[in-house]
């Protein structure tokens, strides 16, 4: 019976405010009722008002990491976010080609609520070239679809057109967040199956600061929702409801851009096909 419980991995930096990045990825996946495992990429002094510091861990930290992980457990799963530096990236690509960690979410995080940039600007051509050939699904928010595709995105017909350009470098499945189209009462993501299908998820855009860790919590319920067998279009569609439930049930921490409430339930019956 070894190695039953579902697993999942995430692949980040830490945030020592709690609210995202590693911290967020195992909350979410926790609450989602999978056991996650880490490996950690980079440390970051982080809090709700912003990112102060941050250091990337060397490269025999990251393989023996990866190596750890996958000697012993079942990984189902697994998940990108932070990754730093081109350096970074390679060595990450290079242990995802190493060994099986199951459907791979990537989360392709540049730039952190408080302005920081959390990706160097020569490592973008890297996660471009390199990581996304291997998702099975991409995460991107409207500045990070922007700078993958180079190409501006202010409209819903943008959204479409940029998801059919990502897919095109190699990503299987793409959902385009649109939380940054603040101009609209929703918030409306733009999914690209690899099947060719496609559709919007929608929620109704809430008035708050608290939204700290949106994308990793995201990414970190489809992944878990993937390593328990859903679809990905199920998967997808419990992650959009299961971040509007933690920011809808909002909690109070932090002076600044404060975090979700991950303990948010959200029941299957909700997900609507």
């Amino acid at each position: 019976m070894i190695n039953q419980t579902v697993q999942t991995l995430t692949i980040a930096g830490t945030d020592s405010g709690g609210g995202a990045g590693v911290m967020a990825d195992i909350k979410t996946m926790q609450e989602r009722h999978v056991f996650a495992a880490a490996v950690v990429v980079a440390v970051t002094a982080q809090n709700t008002i912003g990112v102060q510091d941050f250091m990337a861990m060397p490269k025999k930290m990251i393989e023996e990491q990866f190596a750890s992980v996958a000697g012993d457990l079942k990984i189902r799963a697994c998940k990108t976010g932070m990754l730093a530096d081109v350096a970074t990236v390679e060595a990450v690509v290079e242990n995802l080609k190493k060994y099986d960690l199951g459907p791979l979410t990537v989360d392709p995080v540049m730039i952190a609520k408080g302005g920081a940039r959390l990706l160097s600007e020569d490592a973008i051509a890297t996660v471009r070239n390199e990581l996304l050939p291997l998702a099975d699904l991409l995460t991107p928010n409207l500045p990070e679809a922007e700078e993958l595709t180079g190409t501006k995105i202010e409209t819903k017909d943008q959204m479409t057109t940029a998801a059919k350009k990502l897919q095109e470098l190699g990503v299987k499945n793409v959902i385009i967040k649109g939380g940054h189209q603040t101009s609209s009462k929703e918030s409306s993501d733009f999914v690209l199956l690899e099947s060719g299908k496609s559709f919007w998820v929608s929620s109704p855009r809430i008035d708050t600061v608290r939204t700290h860790g949106t994308g990793d919590t995201l990414s970190s319920c489809i992944t878990a929702e993937i390593a328990k067998g859903k679809d990905m279009e199920t998967a997808i569609r419990i992650g959009k409801k299961y971040v509007q439930a933690t920011i809808a049930n909002g909690i109070e921490v932090g002076h600044g851009h404060g975090p979700l409430n991950h303990w948010a339930k959200i029941s299957d019956e909700e997900v609507e096909d």
